[in-house]
Formats: C-alpha cells, structure tokens, sequence
C-alpha cells in the first residue's frame, strides 16, 4: 500500500460536501481506537481538517484521557468532542443502568455531534454535564473530515434500544468496520457489513485493526477474501503495535498503511447518502 497524498486521492475528497465518517468495529479490541487515529493522520496528510468524536465513554473516571484523546494525541488532531462518559468499563446501556444514570434518546447524542460538526469558529461547546468539551474551526466543508468512533460493535446499546447504526443513520454517514486480520475474521465482517446494509447504511470498507509484520497463511488468505465475501474493499492495514509509535512517527507512518483511494471512499457525498 502507498501513501493517500497524490492528485488522485486528494482532488477527489475535496470535490463535494461530506458527512462525517462512523467508525464501528466486529466487537471490542480491534484496534478501533488506534484505526481511527490511522485515518485521521492519513486525512491530515492530505490537508484536510480533522475532527474526532467519541459520543460514549465507558471505563473511565472524569478527567482521563479517553479513546478519542488518545487518537488525538497519535494524530495530533486538535477538534474533539466526547459525548457522554460513564464510568463502568461496560457496554454503554449496562454501564448507565449500573451508574444509575439515564438512558439517552438519539438525540441526546446526535445533538451535540450535530452542534460539534456546524460550530462556528472558535465556540467551544460542552454537550452535558458528563461529557468534555469540543473544538472547532470552522472550515470550507469540503475540507474536512470527521471521525466518529463507536463502542464495540454496530448493535452494542449506548442506550435503549438505540446503536451505532442508529447514529450513523441520524447522521447519514458512511460507516467504516475495523476487524481483525486472524483466523474467524470472515463470518465476523461478513455479518457486521450485512448488518451495516440491512440498515440502509452505506459501507465504506474495512481496516485491518493489527495486521501482523509476518502474516500467517490464514491472514494472507483473510486479505483476499473479505473483500470478496464482504463486497467492500479493504481500506488499509494498521500494524500490531503501531500505538506504541510516538505521534511523529505514527502520522508519519500512517499514509503508508492505506490505500491511494481509501480517503475518496471515505467522503462520500451527502446526496449519494441521501439517494441511496
């Protein structure tokens, strides 16, 4: 895989307004987190702005650095905006329920990340009482890109009866799955994307959350096969360990791990969303 920065990938994710960019995952500890970081630093790379937005947080008292500051700090990425944090390391209705706090509606969520995307110039917003404040820039539509990671899968609750496809709808955004590279992959993929569609949702492809320096014969074979039983292309390939790299050489690295088109496939236009 090469560098996304050439004529092709950049002119292209420049030419139209774009919704912002779910990123879910076949389940947890797939290397989302770090993904997400990934294609910030190769957006940036090509010059677009970057946003990160992480509308649960589950694990973590008030005040610690959460999954997006972490990405934000390997891409240097400097528009935030987390939600909601609860402090149990649950799925996020469970750990609201446990914390005997309220269940949100959609709106609750998609409000603040609408508030979060359309901000004007130098307004910092707080959503609520538990969550942190986001930062904006405002910028030509077109030169953005913004990143909103989920927690677990696309049917993990942050509320009742309320999941990630049930944002990335409300959002009409295009949804990028990280799975992993090893053995079971497949059926795991292959069921998210089929989730992912079912809902009317647009799949934008797949990232490899820790694709191994010496890939065994199941994960070769795992590289050409998703894309034929998923029917989206991989996107990219993010190295086991790269979260260990310190942010210059993260952002550094990251073009390399994706390919030439995956940010073109990522910015896909809102009336192609909307008509789909």
């Amino acid at each position: 895989m090469t560098a996304g920065t050439g004529t092709s990938a950049t002119t292209r994710a420049a030419t139209a307004r774009t919704a912002p960019v779910v990123i879910t995952g076949t389940g947890t500890d797939v290397g989302k987190t770090i993904a997400t970081a990934a294609l910030a630093a190769f957006a940036r790379s090509a010059g677009l702005d970057v946003g990160i937005c992480k509308p649960v947080q589950t694990g973590l008292a008030p005040g610690e650095p959460g999954d997006a500051d972490e990405a934000a700090r390997l891409s240097r990425v400097g528009r935030l905006l987390e939600v909601r944090r609860l402090p149990d390391p649950l799925a996020p209705e469970t750990a609201a329920r446990v914390a005997g706090l309220p269940q949100p509606q959609l709106d609750d969520l998609v409000g603040p990340i609408r508030r979060w995307l359309g901000s004007p110039e130098g307004l910092n917003s707080t959503a609520g009482p538990d969550s942190a404040a986001g930062r904006t820039d405002l910028l030509a539509p077109s030169a953005r890109l913004d990143l909103i990671e989920g927690a677990g899968g696309v049917l993990v609750r942050l509320g009742t009866d309320l999941t990630v496809l049930d944002l990335a709808a409300a959002l009409e955004a295009p949804v990028v799955v990280v799975a992993r590279a090893g053995l079971g992959t497949l059926s795991d993929t292959e069921l998210t994307v089929r989730a992912i569609e079912a809902a009317g949702l647009h799949c934008a492809g797949t990232v490899l959350g820790a694709w191994p320096t010496e890939p065994d014969l199941a994960e070769r074979c795992n590289l050409e096969d998703l894309p034929r039983l998923t029917g989206v292309p991989v996107l990219g390939r993010v190295p086991a360990g790269a979260g260990r790299l310190a942010p210059d050489e993260f952002a550094q690295r990251a073009p390399g791990w994706f390919d030439d088109d995956a940010l073109a496939a990522l910015q896909t236009p809102h009336d192609q969303l909307l008509s789909r």
